[in-house]
């Protein structure tokens, strides 16, 4: 068998592979397309089993893909500024769901790597741009202490080492959503007050 010949017997095989592993045809494509680039490119007088060689070598990148996109998506959310997609998210059509799951998905980051104190700094400042002398009153906590507590939180959402376990979408979510439509952060001020005294066994 010819390299032609081998080609056209194992594509439609392998391309079924990728597209399994990757559900996208066009990705299961260029993947399979490379992999014959790669096969035609080195010595196959060394290979004793061409299929079983094509067809681990599609699996093998096909899963090297994977893992290059979800570490992107994980960098992704990392970096996010949650300031500038609730801009986005204001300006925009709120019906767009796709749009409104980014919004939720940087949330979720936020929630996961800050604690409740370190998230509603985080919140107050960043997104809804409360100075901290605003901040201090509906913290109970003095100015100098919510700098710290922003500085934290800004530097555990750029520490991309640490991946964490995303929660499900939360009731505080939903009011932070409602405030960005509607401008009025009194009510998600009020969660994150519950949110804090949850933390705290309803402590101060």
């Amino acid at each position: 068998m010819n390299q032609a010949q081998a080609i056209v017997l194992y594509q439609p095989m392998l391309q079924n592979i990728a597209y399994n592993l990757l559900r996208c045809k066009a990705d299961a494509e260029d993947i399979v397309q490379d992999t014959f680039v790669k096969w035609l490119s080195i010595d196959q007088t060394k290979i004793q089993n061409t299929k079983a060689y094509l067809i681990k070598s599609v699996t093998n990148n096909c899963l090297t893909h994977l893992n290059s996109l979800k570490k992107k998506k994980e960098e992704y959310w990392d970096s996010i500024s949650l300031a500038e997609l609730m801009v986005k998210f204001k300006e925009s059509d709120i019906a767009h769901i796709d749009f409104e799951k980014e919004l939720a998905a940087a949330f979720k980051v936020i929630q996961s790597k800050l604690e409740p104190l370190e998230r509603a700094t985080y919140l107050l400042k960043e997104v809804f741009n409360m100075e901290y002398d605003a901040i201090q009153k509906v913290l109970d906590k003095k100015a100098d202490h919510c700098r710290q507590l922003f500085c934290r939180a800004k530097k555990k959402l750029a520490d991309t080492s640490f991946t964490p376990s995303l929660p499900e979408t939360s009731q505080l979510f939903e009011s932070f959503k409602k405030a960005c439509t509607l401008d009025n952060a009194n009510e998600f001020i009020h969660h994150l007050k519950q949110d804090i005294a949850g933390a705290f066994g309803g402590k101060k």
